[in-house]
């Protein structure tokens, strides 16, 4: 069998979530050699799921900034929407099939990494040494870019996932003082409050897709539990007091204060019930905050604000995007000069200033953003605690946490069956 069939296999069986690792040498280097390995080209292709709502803008920006910077290298960037990043996955998993890999693409780093098992390059040559990437990122932002002591990846920013944000006139209207809502409970009520005296619904949630709900349900959980035993869920799939209680909050949440017809409604849809003043709350990560931003007539504290997920004070719930370097790379030389672009001053705030999310890197100035990235720069650099997100990728491998949509899907959102839920939810992390 040839380095490259067997590096085909390893892909198709990580991206299937079976999570076995599959190593063998010669299959994680660079550019190296090899019996059918890619030929390099002159051009940089770069593969993107970002084709709407906060992420549009902000990679349209990205790309100009690099194209300005960088006119004499052949550029492709190629966009691929639609199923919350699935489409993409599915394009890379026919590209590595085929032996045909792109010269970088997005996703995210950490335990994702085993979606890609044996087809990641080794970028660490823009990381170490003087001058190199990490002398300039936070700690915890190149650790997750790392596997095994190995980069394969350079991020682009961070975004937090503990946020609740809310419309000022709708709570206003209803009564309720956001700065007041310190637990979970306190929430509900706020919830219950909206619904009584407005006409406008209390909680804004797409679930169309399960992630929203993983998501929430994991935002729900800090607040109930706190950081031990999220951090014990995530590790070990114990905390099950926590996790059954967390499950019973979301239970009051969902059958109880969101929008007809949100089996059909996606993130983007439910955001918008947010800026057209028809919803009160919603929680999402804060690229929710890109898209208010890029609403020319909706301003931070005045139409739109944002509180830290109720109970969750202290927490920075940290999810990171980046641009993966695959092995067998088509454009090396340019591929290099490209993650390097991404790991800069210049591309992080190209892109984080449109994108709501903030840079990794320590030595980018908070003028260069608006308030609430400035408060969230603040955030980060203050939390006691930076749990990892657990429907991105970060905290739990993409086996696992396919399972735990599918556990979301069969036995919670519908049934509302916490019983089972949790049974499921602490087994699957257990496996």
């Amino acid at each position: 069998m040839t380095e490259n069939e067997l590096t085909r296999r390893r892909y198709l069986q990580g991206a299937a979530g079976v999570g076995a690792t599959l190593a063998a040498a010669g299959c994680t280097g660079g550019s190296g050699g090899g019996e059918g390995e890619s030929t390099a080209t002159n051009e940089l292709e770069v593969l993107h799921a970002w084709t709407g709502g906060d992420g549009k803008k902000a990679v349209e920006n990205l790309i100009s900034t690099w194209n300005e910077e960088h006119p004499d290298i052949d550029s492709n960037f190629k966009a691929i929407g639609g199923g919350a990043n699935q489409n993409l996955k599915s394009v890379l998993n026919t590209r590595f099939s085929n032996d045909d890999p792109p010269s970088a693409f997005q996703d995210w780093p950490g335990k994702n990494f085993a979606r890609y098992e044996g087809v990641l390059g080794d970028i660490s040559s823009v990381w170490e040494g003087d001058g190199g990437l990490a002398e300039a990122h936070v700690d915890r932002a190149a650790q997750i870019c790392k596997q095994d002591g190995t980069y394969h990846a350079v991020p682009i920013g961070s975004h937090r996932l503990n946020c609740l944000f809310y419309n000022v006139s709708v709570v206003e209207e209803a009564g309720v003082d956001p700065d007041s809502l310190t637990s979970a409970s306190k929430l509900l009520d706020a919830m219950d409050t909206v619904a009584s005296e407005t006409d406008k619904v209390p909680l804004a949630h797409g679930m169309k897709a399960p992630w929203t709900t993983l998501q929430l349900w994991g935002a729900v959980m800090l607040s109930v539990g706190g950081f031990d035993d999220y951090m014990t869920f995530v590790n070990e799939g114990g905390a099950k007091s926590s996790v059954t209680e967390a499950f019973e909050v979301t239970k009051t949440m969902l059958s109880d204060y969101i929008e007809e017809g949100a089996a059909s409604t996606g993130f983007t849809g439910a955001n918008q019930m947010i800026m057209d003043g028809e919803a009160a709350f919603i929680h999402q990560g804060n690229w929710a905050a890109g898209a208010f931003r890029n609403k020319s007539d909706f301003a931070y504290d005045e139409d739109w604000g944002f509180k830290t997920f109720p109970g969750t004070e202290g927490m920075y719930t940290f999810h990171t995007d980046a641009f993966l370097y695959p092995s067998n790379n088509p454009s090396p030389e340019a591929t290099e000069t490209w993650m390097e672009f991404v790991g800069s001053k210049e591309a992080q705030v190209a892109f984080n200033k449109f994108k709501g999310s903030i840079p990794t890197r320590t030595d980018v100035s908070k003028d260069e953003f608006g308030p609430y990235l400035q408060e969230t720069i603040d955030d980060f650099a203050a939390a006691d605690e930076y749990p990892p997100t657990l429907a991105h990728g970060l905290a739990v491998v993409p086996g696992k946490m396919s399972d735990l949509k599918g556990a979301l899907t069969s036995d919670f959102t519908g049934p509302y069956n916490v019983e089972s839920a949790t049974d499921k939810f602490v087994s699957t992390v257990q496996a």
